[in-house]
């Protein structure tokens, strides 16, 4: 049996190495950007038409200006101060609810920040109000 070494013929054999070298490259490179990508996607939310929710007690509604200022039931607050006022407000409700109204103009990150106090204070439900389609 003659070895591959002894004859003068073509090669016949393709060497896989490099490739697989290029291959977990190109493996490494998208296990990196995949994580990246997702966060700097533009999400375009789909518009729909709802119903009013009906409540039973008087609604409690948190606004929140493009100027970042909190407006709880028509009374202005700090941001270190809506976690007690919601407290007060809401101690003796048995429902725990409340409306949140926010400029469309102020940064997401306060708004969830917002929203996290509010949880904070023990309400079970935050309702974002949104303009129906008819009035966009």
């Amino acid at each position: 049996m003659k070895s591959s070494r002894d004859s003068k013929g073509p090669l016949s054999e393709i060497n896989v190495v490099p490739l697989v070298d290029v291959m977990l490259v190109l493996l490494i490179i998208f296990m990196i950007t995949a994580p990246m990508m997702q966060h700097g996607m533009n999400i375009d939310i789909p518009k729909v038409t709802t119903k009013s929710i009906p409540t039973k007690d008087e609604p409690q509604i948190l606004n929140i200006t493009k100027e970042r200022t909190l407006i709880l039931n028509e009374k202005k607050l700090d941001a270190k101060d809506l976690k007690a006022a919601i407290q007060l407000l809401f101690a003796n409700k048995k429902e725990k609810e409340i409306y949140l109204r926010a400029d469309k103009d102020t940064s997401y990150g306060f708004v969830v920040t917002c929203m996290g106090i509010v949880r904070e204070a023990g309400i079970d439900k935050i309702n974002i109000v949104t303009k129906p389609l008819e009035e966009r």
